[in-house]
């Protein structure tokens, strides 16, 4: 199969290490020459970092390089099978090298966006032959992760979705179909942990710290919401929380908080500027958890039942399979267990309790329960995973 990837920055030459190891024959596109250059030289290191660890040989890690040729000229995607754009989210932009690209290509070539937040049908619309594109968005790094989420237009015809599916499989990649709504699956059901960890630090009923320290002690996570909005970069993950806010309507359960976009506003960034909700410069000195266990206690339960509300709505809402949902978040965001699969062992009954009991102390709609979770616990169903 021959490959094209539009744009070589970290997500593009990701993309095409990725199709390159599967043995794809692959192209990387950029109008900069010297963004070409970069993207080469940042394989040529990885390949080497590879060889050292010994994850393959030197003639291996040469064969991976080798099946990548750069280009300045989107002709070069004239015989590509599967071309997949990785740019900036901008739909104007995007949609104008779409346009261009449908008139090279066979008529026979999938055309596909990385985008993880762009409507896939306003992007297909762009298109003469819009039945022939499809989303693929992966996770950053896409060599180490391994989820990619498959978004078909209402436009995509089945076919151009089952190759889709059938090829990213080959390429060693988990894949979950979503529907094409905004956030897909994973940033869609993940902003709860992010924004009711918010809601919790500005009421004052715990700090940053004791916050983290909950979900890595209690619940298994990996990073802390707030180490992990550090991590992330406060205004990228801001932008997402709002980008998903509006394109739902204003729904109150994806509202921002005011905390993220003042730190973003300051230029307190995180890791990347050195500072957010911890101070990184070296010698500074971070708050330490408050290690209460009743307090952690009911810090996790309800950020954890916010989350798993969000995902039954995602299932009830059609937008994924309950499958696919927990899937997504175990290898899109290294959750430690599947949400749902969470909910049934901690009890259905017992999630919509919670809710509810968050509903009438606050009668805001950000903490209504799933129609979904309540039918469930009326009739004593479990999820079927």
């Amino acid at each position: 199969m021959k490959v094209g990837v539009i744009g070589s920055g970290t997500m593009g030459s990701g993309i095409a290490q990725v199709a390159s190891t599967a043995n794809c024959k692959v192209i990387v596109y950029d109008v900069k020459q010297e963004a070409l250059n970069k993207s080469k030289t940042a394989l040529e290191k990885v390949m080497n970092r590879l060889v050292e660890k010994g994850k393959f040989g030197t003639n291996r890690a040469e064969e991976i390089q080798n099946n990548i040729s750069y280009s300045d000229q989107l002709q070069s995607f004239e015989s590509c099978d599967l071309v997949i754009e990785a740019i900036v989210e901008n739909p104007e932009v995007k949609r104008n090298v779409f346009t261009e690209l449908e008139g090279i290509v066979s008529e026979n070539c999938i055309i596909a966006s990385n985008t993880s937040s762009l409507s896939i049908a306003s992007l297909a619309a762009s298109l003469k032959k819009p039945e022939r594109f499809i989303g693929i968005h992966f996770f950053n790094p896409a060599p180490l992760m391994k989820l990619v989420e498959v978004v078909p237009a209402i436009q995509t015809e089945e076919s151009v979705l089952n190759k889709t599916k059938e090829t990213i499989e080959s390429w060693g990649k988990v894949v979950v179909q979503a529907k094409d709504t905004p956030g897909f699956i994973v940033n869609k059901v993940a902003r709860p942990f992010y924004g009711e960890a918010l809601r919790i630090l500005e009421e004052g009923i715990a700090d940053v710290a004791t916050i983290d320290w909950t979900m890595k002690e209690i619940g298994g996570f990996r990073m802390g919401p707030f180490e992990l909005m550090d991590f992330i970069g406060n205004d990228v993950n801001y932008t997402v929380t709002e980008t998903v806010f509006k394109a739902f309507y204003y729904d109150a359960r994806y509202k921002p908080a005011f905390t993220q976009k003042r730190l973003s506003e300051a230029g307190y960034l995180g890791r990347k500027s050195g500072r957010g909700y911890y101070n990184y410069a070296e010698g500074a000195s971070n708050p330490k958890p408050k290690q209460d266990e009743a307090l952690a206690k009911m810090v996790f339960n309800r950020v954890l039942v916010m989350l798993i509300n969000e995902a039954a709505d995602t299932l009830h809402m059609n937008i994924a399979s309950a499958k696919d949902i927990d899937l997504a978040m175990t290898n899109g965001v290294n959750y430690p267990k599947g949400l749902l699969a969470w909910a049934n062992e901690i009890g259905i009954e017992k999630c919509v309790t919670e809710l509810d009991s968050l509903f009438n102390e606050y009668h805001e709609e950000r903490y209504r329960c799933s129609p979904l979770l309540r039918k469930m616990a009326r009739n004593g169903e479990v999820f079927s995973l």
